[in-house]
């Protein structure tokens, strides 16, 4: 008589739960990258600190220097959210 191989008692629903942690790290992504644009375009255009017709050359220096430095933030922020592994909270 051969003994079969002890088996895991692994969760049937952990593939469930990754997929659904992996879902919320794509929403959440998705949320703060369309916070940012909604940010930018209210101080871009709607105040009117990128259109060269309503701004002085400082606001645009001061708007165009705060698009690098928080789209630099925000990619480091995610490059640091995506490399981390996926664990259950």
């Amino acid at each position: 008589m051969a003994e079969e191989p002890e088996q895991k008692n692994e969760d049937p629903n952990k593939l469930d739960r990754e997929l659904f942690f992996f879902l919320i790290k794509i929403m959440r992504t998705i949320f703060v990258g369309m916070f940012w644009m909604l940010i930018n375009v209210f101080l871009g255009l709607y105040l009117g600190f990128a259109v060269p017709e309503e701004s002085t050359k400082g606001r645009m220096i001061f708007f165009y220097s705060w698009f690098v430095l928080s789209l630099a933030a925000y990619l480091y922020m995610m490059w640091r959210y995506w490399r981390k592994k996926m664990d259950a909270p």
